[in-house]
């Protein structure tokens, strides 16, 4: 599947780190794109899929699983769509001229269990993974264990929550950086009097993070 996406490109010569970042549950592939000028010192490309099924029709609300009816999904519609996602990457990365050798990953909410599987299923591929206002699925956990385990160490993780998150409790961050650190992962784990968003502190604190791991400086 070649997911419908938004691109954000600084202009330039490749190839050029990016960022591939996923949207939250009810939002679309436009959601995130106004983090593009804060992020890799401005000189990073940035890549946003746009989750496949509409919540509402006529509205700009869409969520990344199948599921049916059932206010769950399963584990199987969570690696079908993780597996999409990994083939979409491949294809997008070199099409737009982003450096394959220098990708980080950011996910938004449910967009963050994503990149947590992703990620930790291929630690040793990514320069980083930014976890905002979400939650580790057991199925990356789970790839977490199968993985090299010096990878899984070695692996920038940032995770930044809303102490006053009303959609993802914060306890549930906080469990998620526990068995982080029980695979061997060294989350960078930061909290914020915010709600379930991305405050001006953790997009300060999110730039500055994204400039390190893709070893770029801002523009000017």
């Amino acid at each position: 599947m070649d997911f419908a996406h938004g691109v954000w490109h600084p202009g330039g010569d490749g190839p050029l780190p990016t960022i591939v970042a996923f949207h939250g549950h009810g939002a679309h592939g436009q959601d995130l794109m106004g983090l593009a000028p804060f992020l890799g010192g401005g000189r990073t490309l940035l890549l946003f899929p746009e989750a496949p099924y509409v919540l509402q029709p006529g509205t700009l609300s869409y969520t990344w699983f199948n599921t049916g009816g059932d206010p769950r999904r399963s584990p199987e519609e969570f690696e079908r769509i993780v597996g999409l996602l990994h083939d979409f990457i491949d294809v997008a990365v070199p099409r737009y001229g982003g450096d394959p050798g220098r990708v980080a990953l950011l996910g938004f909410s449910q967009g963050g269990s994503i990149a947590y599987r992703l990620a930790l299923a291929e630690p040793g591929r990514w320069r980083g993974l930014a976890a905002l206002s979400t939650w580790l699925p057991e199925e990356a956990e789970a790839a977490g264990q199968a993985a090299d385990p010096a990878a899984v160490a070695a692996l920038p993780i940032l995770v930044q929550h809303g102490s006053e998150d009303p959609m993802i409790a914060l306890d549930r961050a906080r469990d998620s950086k526990t068995r982080l650190e029980a695979l061997g992962a060294k989350p960078d784990h930061r909290e914020y009097a915010m709600g379930h968003q991305i405050g001006n502190e953790s997009l300060r604190d999110l730039a500055l993070w994204s400039q390190r791991v893709l070893d770029v400086t801002p523009e000017g």
